[in-house]
């Protein structure tokens, strides 16, 4: 309160916060250095007594509070304060306002084996970061974190923040100023109000709540009799909806423990209780007008229009939903919720209307029969959901036929550096998780830190093929343990190539390839006609779209083409086949017939073997081949949590590990000996 507040003269000059009797007094009451301020806050108005506020913390763990009546003079002298203790490596964040803003140790990137000091300041949900070495950071986006724990005892807590492809831990060496810190990060990264807008958020802009229920759903729920028309126990609903309206991000529904109506009713009644709507009052007529345009082509076309109209965020829930609603209705033998039974649920709770108006229900039905033409989703895309979709109901029927797992329970077997009992994880998959995610979580648990240009991959292994494929960071984990014959496995390693790689793709011009490579095709499956079944020298041309075969250079029509996003590039070639080069790829490539064709191809040097084979990841991904976020680590527990960090990866043999394919298991330094 105010009268627990002693008026003071304050100055500030030369670095030193002075505050006096009064104006007359000489000799100051106190001081304060600005070297020793180590964060400056601002809470809300009213928040201590006076309307306006603000914190100083020390090195010395004590806590000053000074209040103002003026707005103006309390900004003058937060901003005063601040430029006398930033230092000019982190000036930029003095050029917003912030609610907190200050020094912390802290650990990120690769240097994760001593504590470092950083700058930070907080502004409403982002937090921008200033190191001490390096380029500057992007801000973190709280409400968009994958994760945000505390970890620790109360004498070394860790305030964990992870975001895709980067982890920062904060560490609470002075607790006073640590936990400011602390509840002040929570309570930015928590929902903040009721619109779609102020939820916790997820990569693509879908709020963390409707993820949630719908990934649940998706993987427990697809084939369950009137998903979504039958209604959850009031009660369970509430609590599971007022849990995930305070913090989505830290809520894992789990079969058993949540059942699949209560968790349909949450996200209907979340849905429905928007105070905006997801198609938003201003537009939601429109929608409904929409919906009696007799010409089919018109009223796609308009449909279109609007949803360009929507704000971000309401526009990624609204294809989140509509494409989970299009898998709903692929199961309606099943779960008897054909396109229209959807339409009629669906149509009232996102237009908020009494069930009175037939049109909200079109709208709902045209948007799930057009999904593919009105959210422009191209043919990969749609392949890629439905893999995922019936790789998550073989799993299921077969877990259920077993009795050996809980449906939604997806255990997989993943190796670390080499096929071992003692190297062996057992991992749950969530539809969800990619590539990376399982990379960082098997090293997460044998407390492999990850150091500069440590390339940590995870390998799809065919071993009665002999080759291996790298999977792409971003590649869905689940889809691909479907696939997987009793001859096949995960793990995950170094990738040795990769710097070589990526200094190829940064060197060379233009996007395509091209030269001779030897080529066998499996003449039980392609047909191509060759001579023989033997080797064959063979041109090729590589572009963004296609790879191209001809019989020669000279060729001008080729004697094949594949389409190079479906295809799959393993490295190796198995020995029987009596490969001329050791340096070979295994590619595999899937009809639209969910034909399989499979042929091999060899080049005559390392070098080769490793452009195309980065050309391939550069066309088939976009030019992304590796994460483009620097601090790209593997979640190891900071050492002020169990006292040590293993420093040295797991290793296999030397020899083990040159076996398995020659062409990446060798130095990638003699890429450039061969300069």
């Amino acid at each position: 309160g105010c009268s627990e507040f002693s008026r003071r003269w304050c100055v500030l000059s030369d670095g030193v916060l002075s505050y006096y009797e009064n104006e007359r007094a000489v000799t100051p009451n106190g001081e304060i250095r600005a070297s020793e301020i180590v964060c400056l806050a601002v809470p809300p108005p009213d928040t201590h007594g006076f309307e306006h506020t603000f914190e100083v913390y020390t090195e010395g763990e004590r806590l000053y509070l000074f209040g103002l009546e003026s707005a103006e003079l309390a900004h003058e002298w937060v901003k005063c304060i601040a430029k006398a203790f930033v230092p000019p490596l982190a000036e930029d964040l003095l050029a917003q306002d912030f609610e907190r803003l200050g020094r912390l140790p802290y650990k990120a990137g690769l240097s994760l084996q001593r504590a470092q000091e950083g700058w930070f300041s907080l502004t409403g949900s982002e937090l921008r970061v200033v190191f001490p070495e390096g380029p500057c950071e992007e801000p973190l986006q709280l409400r968009k974190l994958q994760e945000l724990s505390v970890q620790g005892d109360s004498e070394n807590q860790v305030l964990v923040l992870v975001e895709r492809r980067r982890t920062l831990y904060i560490q609470g060496e002075r607790r006073l100023d640590f936990m400011g810190w602390l509840g002040a990060i929570q309570k930015a990264a928590a929902s903040l109000g009721d619109t779609l807008s102020e939820q916790q958020l997820g990569d693509s802009d879908i709020p963390v709540i409707v993820y949630r229920c719908v990934d649940y759903i998706t993987q427990c729920g697809l084939t369950s009799e009137g998903i979504y028309r039958k209604c959850g126990q009031t009660s369970k609903t509430q609590r599971l909806l007022e849990s995930l309206r305070q913090d989505a991000r830290s809520v894992r529904l789990k079969e058993g423990e949540q059942n699949v109506d209560d968790v349909s009713s949450a996200l209907k009644r979340f849905l429905r209780d928007l105070p905006d709507g997801l198609f938003t009052r201003a537009q939601r007529l429109a929608w409904l007008e929409a919906s009696e345009i007799e010409n089919e082509e018109e009223k796609v076309s308009r449909y279109r229009e609007l949803l360009v109209r929507l704000p971000p965020v309401n526009r990624a829930t609204v294809k989140a939903l509509i494409s989970h609603l299009y898998c709903v209705q692929c199961f309606s033998d099943t779960n008897q919720m054909n396109t229209h039974n959807l339409a009629i649920v669906f149509g009232p709770t996102l237009f908020q209307t009494d069930g009175q108006d037939y049109k909200a229900g079109r709208v709902v039905e045209d948007l799930i029969n057009h999904y593919v033409v009105v959210f422009n989703v191209d043919e990969e895309e749609l392949r890629k959901q439905r893999e995922e979709i019936t790789a998550i109901v073989k799993m299921r029927v077969a877990g259920t036929a077993s009795g050996t797992q809980h449906a939604g329970d997806f255990i997989c077997t993943v190796y670390l550096e080499e096929k071992k009992a003692e190297t062996e994880q057992h991992v749950k998959i969530p539809a969800s998780m990619t590539a990376e995610e399982l990379t960082l979580e098997i090293l997460d648990r044998r407390n492999v830190g990850v150091r500069e240009k440590d390339y940590w991959t995870c390998f799809e292994v065919n071993e009665r093929e002999e080759a291996e494929r790298p999977l792409h960071f971003a590649e869905k984990v689940l889809p691909i343990l479907h696939g997987l014959g009793t001859d096949s496995h995960l793990v995950v390693k170094k990738h040795q190539s990769m710097e070589a790689m990526l200094l190829y793709l940064a060197s060379r011009v233009g996007d395509t390839k091209h030269g001779m490579m030897k080529f066998r095709e499996d003449r039980s499956l392609l047909g191509l006609g060759l001579p023989s079944g033997g080797f064959h020298d063979r041109y090729f041309i590589l572009n963004s779209s296609c790879l191209r075969l001809y019989k020669e250079v000279r060729s001008h029509r080729p004697e094949k083409e594949w389409p190079v996003k479906s295809l799959k590039v393993y490295l190796g070639v198995k020995k029987k086949l009596r490969p001329p080069t050791c340096w070979g790829f295994t590619v595999v490539h899937e009809t639209e017939k969910h034909e399989k064709q499979q042929w091999y191809l060899c080049c005559d040097t390392q070098m080769e073997l490793r452009e195309w084979f980065a050309t391939f990841l550069f066309v088939q991904h976009d030019g992304l081949v590796w994460p483009s976020e620097p601090s790209r680590v593997a979640r190891a527990v900071p050492e002020v949590r169990l006292g040590s960090v293993s420093l040295i990866p797991l290793r296999g043999s030397e020899n083990e590990m040159r076996r398995s394919v020659a062409a990446f298991t060798t130095d990638p330094l003699s890429l450039l000996r061969n300069v």
